[in-house]
């Protein structure tokens, strides 16, 4: 939606901090606010350049105030018109908080003890309140890290305004990280993306909607918690690695007769009613590996054309993969090569170090379990 600006010029008087008539029975006022996003005001901007007015109209616009003023007295009057103007327009298509939070933007000439000065009136799509809750981070790595916080607080919202923005895919973030972390997240919600503003720094807003409410959610954590914490004591500080990922496949995979279904909350569903699928048990297992000290990821493709997951992991400096509803249809833990996962299909380029995929030795395969 393309928000309306103008600019209306009168030759009326204001005083600028205690408020005084328009001409037309309106009033304006200025008074000192705090935001996150900006140090504290306690005096009236004044702008002599097109630079100074766009940073003073950003800096009313991220305090949240819907009226303020500007002393222009220093700037070129045959161009303060036109500057005023483009000074709006530039603020509320590039300035991401601006394009994030506000609806109009209108200024009003005027004069303050003789002197020139614009009378600011914003109208807002998100509230003062909102706009002090946006998030600064410096980049997409700092994003991850709150991105990942406001999933695990089971929150509905998160609104980031990234100072050094580089084009990444935050849903997939979201996504990611919500998979790798099934010991903190209980259900990976449905993400709505929008960015904001044109410039190097953006505002990036992602909306996350649950089928679970929040206290279920955090009910649910505390359930699955202990069993996390239990893993870690099933697994022998004194094994070797190929043990230790033994133990832990033994762990998970002899609490239940396991129902093969998809579930909205994996772990827990998993772990607590023995309902799972592949992507479910893939998550799960690595991040009990992990809790361990092991190198285990989580590996997404296909196996006979199908949707798939299953895990990479390193046992004693060689990958191997691990698919733990093959090994419990086959009766035990298995770790695989590359050229042993033949019905399988995933990105060889998204893991470098992935085995190889040709049997160096065919005539001595290796042994599999």
């Amino acid at each position: 939606m393309k928000k309306p600006a103008w600019l209306v010029w009168t030759a009326v008087c204001f005083t600028l901090l205690s408020g005084c008539s328009l001409g037309d029975g309106s009033y304006i006022s200025v008074t000192a606010h705090q935001s996150p996003l900006v140090s504290e005001q306690g005096e009236v901007p004044t702008a002599s350049t097109y630079s100074e007015l766009i940073a003073a109209l950003s800096e009313i616009v991220s305090s949240g105030a819907e009226t303020a003023a500007i002393n222009v007295s220093g700037y070129p009057e045959t161009t303060l018109e036109r500057g005023a103007q483009a000074a709006v327009d530039h603020v509320l298509e590039y300035d991401p908080v601006a394009a994030y939070a506000v609806e109009t933007m209108t200024c009003e000439l005027g004069t303050n003890v003789g002197q020139p000065a614009l009378a600011v009136s914003i109208t807002y799509f998100h509230s003062k309140t909102e706009i002090q809750r946006i998030r600064r981070v410096k980049d997409a790595e700092a994003a991850q890290r709150v991105i990942g916080q406001a999933l695990e607080n089971f929150d509905a919202s998160v609104v980031l305004l990234i100072e050094n923005f580089e084009q990444r895919d935050y849903t997939q973030m979201a996504l990611d990280y919500a998979l790798d972390h099934p010991d903190t997240v209980m259900e990976t919600p449905q993400i709505t993306e929008t960015l904001y503003g044109q410039d190097s720094s953006r505002v990036v807003e992602l909306l996350f909607s649950y089928q679970n409410s929040r206290d279920a959610l955090r009910r649910m954590l505390t359930q699955v918690t202990p069993v996390f914490d239990s893993a870690d004591l099933y697994v022998s500080g004194d094994d070797a690695q190929r043990q230790k990922f033994s133990q832990l496949y033994a762990f998970l995979m002899e609490r239940f007769d396991y129902k093969i279904e998809t579930s909205l909350t994996p772990a827990y569903s998993l772990l607590r009613h023995g309902v799972g699928d592949s992507r479910a048990f893939a998550s799960v297992y690595a991040a009990m590996c992990r809790s361990a000290g092991l190198d285990c990821q989580v590996v997404t493709g296909t196996r006979n054309g199908e949707p798939w997951t299953w895990n990479l992991v390193v046992d004693e400096g060689t990958h191997y993969h691990v698919d733990l509803l093959r090994s419990l249809e086959q009766g035990d833990f298995r770790e695989y090569r590359s050229w042993e996962m033949e019905e399988y299909v995933w990105d060889y380029s998204a893991y470098p170090d992935w085995g190889g995929a040709v049997n160096p030795n065919p005539q001595t395969p290796e042994p599999t379990a």
